[in-house]
Parts: C-alpha cells; sequence; structure tokens
C-alpha cells in the first residue's frame, strides 16, 4: 500500500520535475518532438529493485565522440568541461523517466531509466559524480552520459533510479551537492604519471602446469616477484613488475647466471 500511494503521489508531482525536460540526447540544437512517443514525460509502473539502486563503481573512461563538444541550445552556449579534474556544485535536481527511456542520450548511448546515470549540462561525457540529498544526506553515484537539464534553476537530471535512492520521488526535485569522482580527463592525467612497469619473461609454454612448477621453482631459489599470464594460446612466465631500471637490470642478469640463460625484457623501451 505504500508504494501504491507513493506511485500516485509521483504521478501527480511529475509535472514539477521531468516533465519540464524539454531537451535530452539529441545531437540537433533543438528539440525534436516527434522523436518521442510521448508528449509530456511519465513515471514507471514500478518502483526501481535494490540491485538497479546500486552505485556504479567509478571508473577511468575515455571521452565518449559525442556530446563533448560546445553548443548552443535557445540562445545559450554551452562548452564541456573536457578537462574537469575537480567540479562541485550546489542546486536543485530533477529526474526524467519513460518518455526518454530506450532513446539515445547525447553521448550515443541508451537511455536506461533503472540505471544509475544522469544529465548534466557541461560535464564530460562520461564521468561519475556523488549526488548529496541536503535534505535528507542521502547519497547516489551516477555515471554522467547525458546532457541536460536545460532549465533555469536546475543542475543535474537524473535516472529514476538514481533519484529514488536519493528520496526525491514523491517531491520531483531535491536540493543537491554535486562532487565529481572520476572524468576522462583524470584517466589522462594518471597515464601521464603512472610510472611504466618492467617485465622480464622467463618462460613461455602452453602447459599453464610446467610454468606453476617453475614459478615455485624461482621463487625457492631467487625469490623474485612472479606471475603467469596467458597470451595467445600459450602462458607467459613473467618476473615482475618493477619501476625501476636498475633493479631489472639486476634481475635479469641475475637470471641469466642461473637456470634461466634465455631470459630476457619483454618491452626492451621500458626496461633498458
Amino acid at each position: 500500500m505504500k508504494y501504491i500511494l507513493l506511485t500516485l503521489c509521483s504521478v501527480c508531482l511529475l509535472a514539477s520535475c521531468s516533465s519540464k525536460r524539454q531537451y535530452s540526447a539529441s545531437s540537433s540544437d533543438e528539440p525534436n518532438a516527434g522523436r518521442y512517443h510521448q508528449q509530456k514525460d511519465s513515471i514507471p509502473q514500478r518502483l526501481p529493485t535494490l540491485l538497479e539502486m546500486t552505485d556504479p563503481t567509478p571508473q577511468a573512461e575515455p571521452l565518449s565522440r559525442g556530446g563533448n563538444k560546445p553548443y548552443n541550445l535557445f540562445g545559450q552556449n554551452y562548452t564541456p568541461m573536457i578537462g574537469a579534474t575537480q567540479h562541485a556544485e550546489v542546486g536543485i535536481a530533477s529526474w526524467y523517466g519513460n518518455k526518454f527511456h530506450g532513446h539515445l542520450t547525447s553521448n550515443g548511448e541508451t537511455y536506461n531509466m533503472f540505471g544509475m546515470t544522469a544529465a548534466h549540462k557541461t560535464l564530460p561525457l562520461p564521468s561519475y559524480v556523488r549526488v548529496t540529498n541536503l535534505d535528507n544526506k542521502q547519497t547516489a553515484i551516477v555515471r554522467v552520459n547525458d546532457r541536460g537539464p536545460f532549465h533555469r534553476d536546475r543542475i543535474i537530471d537524473l535516472s529514476y533510479s538514481a533519484a529514488s535512492k536519493l528520496g526525491m520521488l514523491q517531491q520531483g526535485t531535491a536540493r543537491v551537492q554535486l562532487e565529481l569522482l572520476q572524468s576522462p580527463a583524470m584517466l589522462a592525467q594518471l597515464q601521464v604519471t603512472e610510472p611504466e612497469q618492467c617485465f622480464i619473461q622467463v618462460f613461455a609454454s602452453s602447459d599453464n602446469n610446467k610454468l606453476q612448477q617453475l614459478q615455485q621453482q624461482l621463487k625457492q631459489q631467487q625469490a623474485l616477484p612472479t606471475e603467469i599470464r596467458p597470451a595467445s594460446g600459450i602462458f607467459r612466465l613473467l618476473v615482475g613488475p618493477t619501476t625501476d631500471k636498475q633493479q631489472a637490470q639486476r634481475w635479469l642478469s641475475q637470471l641469466k647466471a642461473g637456470s634461466f640463460p634465455s631470459a630476457y625484457f619483454s618491452d626492451s623501451r621500458l626496461c633498458s
């Protein structure tokens, strides 16, 4: 009965939230009313499950091919913050549902109102943000993959599941704080600053059991870090990793002087 009342209240209040969303997932500057089956947005017939409200794990992803160029809508210019590594914002959140479900988002993905996603006017696509409902202190992590909301006083449009997790379905909108957790610029920064790792290939074979025996032999005789990796139908026994090139040279000399005279750097550019 509680869920039925909640759903009925949400229907009445929907006009104050996602029905005002006039633009989503459109590559053109003007909204295309004909591309949607519904004139106005509507509430789903069921509440999201606990699994559908599980926060996604922020991941380092490259910029999407679509949705990251400057654009103009309703006479307003927008420039996506593709180089953002920090961003915090306070404002009003809304949510969008049935009307846009199954249609393309601004970066070319398919909008799923039961996914933990969101739309933002200028954050990089994709990026991950933590959204905190400042009225009830509930939080959710969402993956930003769409543009919007293009309503003057709103800063983010949440999926149905995200809005439900934040406890804002009944009100339709909520005062929230956004915190950027992961963006493509962070990925680029990570790739530049992360030290290059060096490996030494000791042996390669299609017999993984044999490599495991050699791995144990190495650990007992020379106490070196090792790992076995699959590669094109075979397995490779590697010593490493290390970011110290001098240490890598010492390990290689140690291996060659011992039981593995054929050992070599798996990538000489990184190790020599």
